[in-house]
């Protein structure tokens, strides 16, 4: 098993270098967020200004690109997985922006906020109904925070994707 941490301070290292900063997203955001479940990989939200120059940075670090668009690559070197998603949109911009800064098992790191990283697995879910995980996510979060929440931003979200009964089921 890859030494998350590790991989997470040498990617950091490199953003950096590379001039941005970007914001963990995925199952380790979620693990922040105090919900904690087994993922393979680290997932970074990032300024797509940067996206070449990271880009170029991985392939230096002996990463091999897997897939990569305008909106999102996935990289992996041996058993190392690590996904970009790249801030094109307002709301996606203003979670990049907001993100803050936390002390994390794997040292301190910018997270976004749990309504964003909800939106974010809302996202997946709506995009591949497969991808359960997303849905369990998005549960688990809601019973740990749900005091905190802003239900305001989280409706848009779920009305974004045309999901409002989805978040009034999983809120019930």
């Amino acid at each position: 098993m890859p030494n998350l941490a590790a991989q997470i301070r040498e990617a950091l290292a490199m953003f950096d270098a590379a001039g941005t900063k970007p914001a963990l997203i995925g199952g380790l955001a979620v693990a922040a967020h105090q919900v904690i479940r087994a993922t393979k990989d680290v997932d970074f939200l990032l300024d797509p200004s940067a996206a070449d120059g990271v880009h170029a940075a991985l392939l230096r670090l002996g990463y091999q690109c897997l897939y990569r668009s305008e909106n999102a690559a996935n990289y992996v070197r041996g058993s190392e997985g690590l996904d970009v998603l790249y801030a094109h949109r307002p709301f996606a911009r203003r979670l990049l922006a907001g993100a803050a800064e936390r002390e994390t098992a794997m040292g301190r790191l910018r997270v976004i906020s749990v309504e964003g990283l909800i939106g974010f697995k809302l996202q997946g879910y709506f995009n591949d109904p497969a991808r359960t995980r997303d849905l369990d996510d998005i549960r688990a979060l809601l019973k740990i925070h749900r005091v905190r929440l802003d239900l305001t931003e989280l409706r848009q979200y779920f009305a974004l994707f045309g999901q409002q009964q989805l978040l009034n089921d999983l809120l019930a």
